[in-house]
């Protein structure tokens, strides 16, 4: 009886290739690759079949004959898949996207007649006309080197590798599967085979991640089908290898595991997995064409494919659309995507599917919205994915746009309809689709009427971002329903969005002296006394403010105080929304005053019927003087929104905007984090408020929102009860936001998960023993992991008014301590252990935390490695470690480092310390050598890397690197054939003469170069023929091979610039 296996071929990589065959892919070995490519490691495409399909695919119809491309034609089709230059990794992947999906024109003679005609790579409308083949550790050629990257799985439609696949085993999950991706799609990777990719999954048994080339970590996808036919995949899964498959599958590298298989089938089913899901769901080969087709769009500079909810939403329509009533009408209905779940892109590839579909003819598609920034960020979106619509200027221009026959795609504000109407512009065709967004603000009132009386027969598709109201939900009915609906809870349980997390401030709206009084000891708890005396003073009511003035002075330095302490230089912003122009100009006026943060004012252009208290006052002026100014300086109120915009999006400042209405709908600015409200929202308002700041940014674990209004109170209650979301259905605001005291009493038990780590250390006063017990490599990550997560929990904690109040100066003063205790452990095994510090994993929120609450100066600063090589630095460093072990392990792990790091300059001499840096810390570890000892051994061996004195070559190779590591490399290949002194006057000689070789014809970017490469190599050759000839040496061809590889490889990596 076998025993359960965690090995990753076992768990993931055989039952990937097992179902992935049972889908209809034909497994390929890995020599079969390599063959079917010319025995080329850098050539990614197999270009026999390739040639195959392009015959079989492709034919010539011309005065009503059928001929075949020329094999002259075939070639040129391949060549250019395969010679597109390298323009980065994104432009260079939508190039050939465009040529597998429009196809290649080439000219052709036929009877004396030369035409260009159309040649296609893929079928993409009839699947089974393509060859899917599958095969593992598909070896690729690193860019600039001879080392190899091999990606676990590799999928090939008619030869070319569409899908790139990491298997990991089920105890180590995803993380490291798409790190992995990220990795090989480097320039200095494997850039040459993720530039025909087109999905990228990462598989863990339990866990599946997808996504397309260039994507980050954050944005990779889950995928969940909408109903998954689990009585068809499981019969897949458990349906065996035929015996050819078998045969064939484990006649490679795989054939050790063949018996475990065997042994696992003939116990029994087994149960599908979060791997088969997605595999299934992906990669049959109908829905992988389709996926590719129809649902990857470049919205430059990213490529994005859809996730579920998109497809689904796609697919739904399509289905429904091309259904008509008796009067020839198309169904149509609404979308419900929750906001920051991709309902742009979701616009975009709807448009782009119904301009696919075969049973469409000429189709139209108008984008409504009912305001004029929206207009102009939808018609962006569109651009951005290669899809150029024409803007309605005016409602004659959408007049004359609407019987425009070539244009195909119309943006425009819904309001320019009444005009078109009035101009009886009208057009009845039943191929016109009005892509309405945020749908319950207009679709059901007067402005759709109009849009009706212009397109009577058109199909109408509305979007909305949030739930519709109980009375919106009849009236949609009519429209055609709910099409597809993507709620806030699914959304943040698939990752798309982040959690919003609420804290009720509104105490503070009550101004008399008990609430000043308090908020005063609160936010001066940790004042020095004359700091006190000077926030007193600022606070003076001197000046006799009113109530209302007074409010807003306090929200205000609450404001300044909260990012401040937690958001100030972490590259995170936040939103104040204000109840009108004239309070949003005072918000800006005192937070300048605190000088904590920097802000702007965005707001729209103030007309004569605004800022008059009563029918008998004047015009307040502070709003139109404020005008004013932005006018004067910056032109026109388009230039005012879009620089404020900008800057708030790409530059340090703005830190917090102020806002009315604007940017409170239609906004997405992922470093967007904090929303500060101070006025009434609610419905639709509110809910799109909110979502401002649930976007996707790295470092960013939740979107927070502080009510100084009390909109929801203290949210202790269903969301329904406060009057703000009662038109709504509880189940439709599930998840939507959550109370901030949920999370934060997660914190004793994350301070105490961190310390259980170390709960087997007998003596906790004893930081050795910490770092020596972390000395695991496999323990760290854990241990990095418990730090971030009671690191993120603590800091949320602190930004609340709650924690701060109710938790005694005790738990406090500890949770600081461990926090300051637990992160120099950190920096400081990571300094000793030589592991590269990554700054986006170590967050600067976290940084903030402890500048902040533990002091800049009591924590060691997180930075770069010195490099080995700049001595005098690194002694600086090594000099502050006062533990001989201690200081022992940083050298001896910053070695293991750098010789990793430039083995491939000099291989044999690296090589040689490699191992004996390995034996002294093994020896150390096993107690054979004491502390002092330990530190002098590995003293001695930093010495003679930096100085390179322990290498043994002769005087005449002095200054020159190269030479010498050929030297060494020639020494290695010789040694047992002369003896010793001969073997090294003969290997000196040979380095030298190579090395004028690879001089002379060395030129910028050589190593990119062929025929330069050919060039040396053939160099080379030559001097070792002719060593050959004079010494009698005898090599065989592949150990010539194999010297000359190794010595274009060192050249590679020490002449590369």
């Amino acid at each position: 009886m076998i025993s359960p296996s965690f090995q990753e071929t076992h768990n993931s990589q055989i039952p990937a290739l097992h179902l992935l065959q049972n889908l209809g892919y034909q497994y390929l070995t890995p020599s079969e690759t390599l063959s079917l490519r010319g025995g080329k490691l850098g050539n990614v495409i197999l270009d026999d079949i390739l040639k195959t399909q392009l015959k079989t695919l492709n034919s010539i119809t011309y005065k009503g004959k059928n001929y075949p491309f020329s094999d002259a034609n075939i070639e040129n089709a391949v060549n250019a898949l395969k010679t597109i230059s390298y323009d980065g990794l994104i432009r260079t992947n939508q190039k050939i996207y465009d040529i597998l999906t429009l196809g290649k024109s080439l000219e052709q003679t036929i009877d004396g007649d030369t035409k260009s005609f159309a040649l296609q790579y893929i079928d993409w409308k009839n699947p089974a006309n393509n060859q899917f083949h599958v095969t593992e550790e598909f070896e690729v050629e690193k860019i600039a080197s001879k080392e190899t990257r091999r990606p676990d799985l590799v999928l090939f439609v008619n030869g070319i590798p569409l899908v790139v696949i990491e298997c990991k085993k089920r105890n180590i999950g995803i993380t490291q599967a798409i790190s992995q991706h990220l990795r090989n799609q480097k320039a200095s990777e494997i850039p040459n085979l993720f530039i025909y990719s087109q999905i990228l999954i990462a598989l863990s048994v339990n866990d599946a991640k997808y996504a397309t080339t260039g994507t980050v970590p954050k944005f990779w996808s889950f995928w969940r089908e909408e109903s998954l036919q689990n009585n068809h995949l499981n019969t897949l899964i458990n349906q065996p290898f035929t015996e050819a498959q078998k045969n064939k599958t484990f006649r490679s590298a795989l054939d050790r595991h063949q018996d475990y298989l065997d042994q696992l089938q003939k116990v029994g089913p087994r149960e599908i997995t979060e791997q088969d899901r997605c595999l299934y769901s992906l990669c049959e080969p109908q829905r992988l064409l389709d996926l590719i087709f129809k649902f990857i769009v470049f919205d430059q500079p990213h490529k994005k494919i859809a996730r579920y909810q998109q497809y689904n939403a796609v697919q739904n329509t399509l289905n429904r659309i091309l259904n008509k009533d008796q009067a020839g009408r198309r169904q149509g209905g609404v979308i419900w995507h929750t906001q920051g779940s991709g309902k742009s892109l979701t616009m975009v590839m709807l448009a782009k599917a119904i301009a696919l579909t075969p049973f469409i003819s000429n189709p139209k598609i108008i984008l409504v919205t009912d305001r004029k920034d929206l207009d102009f960020q939808l018609k962006g979106t569109f651009k951005n994915c290669e899809l150029d619509p024409e803007q309605a200027r005016t409602g004659t221009h959408l007049s004359q746009l609407i019987n425009k026959p070539k244009t195909e795609i119309i943006t425009t504000v819904i309001n320019k309809f009444e005009t078109a109407l009035r101009s009886a512009a009208k057009n009845n065709s039943p191929d016109i689709f009005v892509l309405v967004d945020e749908s319950h603000r207009s679709q059901y009132g007067s402005f759709n009427a109009n849009m009706r009386g212009v397109f009577p027969k058109a199909c109408y598709i509305g979007f909305t971002g949030t739930p519709l109201m109980k009375k919106e939900k009849n009236t949609a009915q009519k429209f055609g329903g709910i099409i597809d609906k993507y709620t806030m809870d699914q959304a943040v349980q698939d990752k798309a969005v982040v959690p919003l997390l609420y804290e009720g401030r509104h105490a503070l709206q009550d101004v008399n002296q008990k609430t000043i009084d308090e908020w005063f000891e609160r936010v001066s708890k940790n004042l020095s006394k004359k700091q006190k005396k000077d926030l007193k003073k600022k606070f003076s009511t001197a000046n006799q403010l009113n109530k209302a003035e007074e409010k807003i002075k306090l929200i205000a330095y609450d404001i300044s105080e909260h990012f401040f302490k937690n958001w100030h230089q972490t590259g995170f912003k936040a939103q104040v929304a204000t109840q009108d122009k004239a309070t949003a100009l005072k918000y800006k006026k005192y937070l300048d005053e605190f000088g904590l943060v920097h802000s702007q004012v965005l707001i729209s252009g103030p007309d004569s019927r605004e800022n008059h208290e009563d029918i008998d006052e004047e015009p307040s002026d502070e709003v139109q003087s404020f005008w004013k100014k932005m006018m004067q300086k910056y032109g026109n109120e388009e230039n005012y929104n879009q620089t404020l915009i900008e800057q708030f999006k790409k530059e340090k400042n703005p830190e917090i905007i102020i806002v009315v209405d604007k940017l409170l709908t239609g906004f997405d600015v992922p470093e967007n984090t904090v929303l500060y409200i101070t006025r009434s929202l609610k419905d639709h308002g509110l809910l799109q408020a909110i979502a401002r700041v649930n976007r996707l940014c790295e470092g960013k674990d939740y979107g927070y929102i502080i009510d100084y209004y009390g909109i929801l109170g203290n949210l202790d209650h269903a969301l329904t009860t406060y009057g703000a979301l009662a038109d709504f259905a509880e189940e439709d605001l599930v998840g939507s936001i959550l109370n901030i005291q949920t999370e934060v009493s997660k914190l004793p038990q994350r301070h105490t998960n961190l310390w259980q780590m170390f709960k087997t250390i007998k003596n906790q006063l004893d930081i050795e023993a910490f770092e020596i017990y972390l000395g695991d490599e496999s323990l760290r990550p854990e241990f990095y992991r418990r730090l971030s997560i009671f690191s993120r929990t603590f800091a949320l904690a602190l930004s609340t008014v709650r924690f701060v109040e109710e938790t005694s100066m005790e738990d406090m003063e500890r949770y600081k301590k461990d926090l300051k205790f637990f992160s120099q452990l950190r920096e400081s095994v990571k300094r000793r252990y030589a592991e590269t510090v990554d700054f986006k994993e170590y967050e600067i929120k976290i940084q903030k935390l402890l500048d902040t609450y533990v002091g800049a100066d009591e924590i060691v600063k997180i930075t770069e490695l010195v490099d080995i090589f700049d001595q005098e630095k690194f002694n600086q460093e090594v000099a502050k470690i006062a533990n001989p072990a201690s200081k022992a392990d940083t050298i001896a792990h910053r070695l293991k480092k750098t010789i990793h790091e430039r083995m491939a300059e000099d291989p044999v001499f690296y090589t040689k310390f490699s191992v004996l840096l390995m034996k002294t810390i093994d020896d150390w570890r096993k107690k054979r050598l004491s502390d002092a000892e330990y530190l002098a051994k590995i003293s001695e061996t930093s010495k003679a890397i930096q100085n390179r004195t322990g290498e043994d070559t002769p005087e005449i190779l002095k200054g020159r690197n190269f030479a010498k590591a050929v030297y060494g490399q020639s020494l290695e290949m010789i040694k047992n054939q002369f003896k010793q002194q001969e073997a090294r006057q003969i290997s000196a000689n040979l380095a030298m003469k190579i090395e004028e070789t690879i001089l002379r014809f060395k030129k910028v970017d050589w190593v990119q170069d062929g025929q330069t490469l050919n060039k040396m190599m053939n160099g080379i050759d030559d001097l070792i023929f002719e060593l050959r000839d004079s010494t009698g040496l005898t090599l065989s061809t592949q150990e010539m091979d194999y010297f000359i590889q190794q010595v274009i490889n060192i050249a590679k990596n020490q002449y590369a610039s």
